[in-house]
């Protein structure tokens, strides 16, 4: 069964950086995407970001180029680092995980494992 558990996320003013984590426990497979999902209150879930076990990568347009997406196989965690932060960038952020196909996806709906999420709050 796997397990995902974030760490990170927290209060920033815009321009400013922070880097969520996610410990991904029980992945046995090489067949996988991980990834971050947010929610903005009143806003339906994004896919922000992605990466399957051949390392191919998946960004939002609203973020390419601000975060990236990096999975440290050593430690089983998923990182995600955000640079030059914006208000819109504030919301719920999870990691989720899809062992069925091995590609990363635009949209959510391929995911199956889910953390319970970390806060990310940016103020202008």
């Amino acid at each position: 069964q796997l397990q995902l558990a974030e760490s990170g996320g927290g209060s920033v003013q815009a321009g400013g950086s922070l880097t969520l984590s996610c410990r991904v426990s029980g992945l046995s497979y090489w067949t996988y995407c991980l990834g971050w999902v947010r929610q903005a209150p009143g806003k339906e879930r994004e896919g922000v970001a992605g990466i399957n076990g051949q390392g191919g990568l998946l960004y939002a347009d609203s973020v390419r180029d601000r975060f990236t997406v990096s999975f440290d196989n050593n430690k089983k965690t998923l990182y995600l680092q955000m640079n030059n932060l914006k208000p819109e960038d504030t919301g719920m952020y999870s990691c989720a995980a899809d062992l069925s196909s091995g590609y990363c996806y635009e949209g959510v709906d391929a995911y199956y494992y889910w953390g319970q999420g970390t806060q990310v709050t940016v103020s202008s």
